[in-house]
């Protein structure tokens, strides 16, 4: 599976965006994460697993302690490949307004 669609693949569920959105304000344990879910640890550390095959966190080791981060640079790709899609859809939004505003033009002209 290509870098893409893992991390496609790990956004997808909500549980795993749930956790990401804790990461976003700072680093976390396990048990930290798990605490708002109401599932087994070992549950979130599938989650966990999958998170980190998608690149999106990363696991440190301090003493017995292994917090989880976010590694937001997977995003960026998701993002930079929206921002495409963002953009053909900005250039059709503005030749609907340039249509819209002929059609008007037009109208104003035939009721003068």
């Amino acid at each position: 599976m290509d870098r893409l669609s893992e991390v496609f693949n790990a956004l997808a569920d909500p549980t795993r965006r749930a956790i990401l959105a804790r990461l976003a304000e700072g680093e976390a344990t396990v048990n930290q994460l798990a605490e708002p879910f109401p599932i087994s640890l070992q549950a979130v550390s599938k989650h966990l697993k999958v998170l980190e095959r998608a690149g999106l966190i990363t696991r440190g080791r301090e003493a017995q302690w292994r917090p989880c981060r976010l590694d937001a640079g997977p995003l960026r790709e998701v993002a930079d490949w929206i921002a495409d899609y963002q953009r053909f859809w900005a250039e059709r939004y503005d030749s609907l307004g340039d249509y819209l505003q002929k059609l008007q033009s037009e109208k104003t002209r035939q009721e003068e």
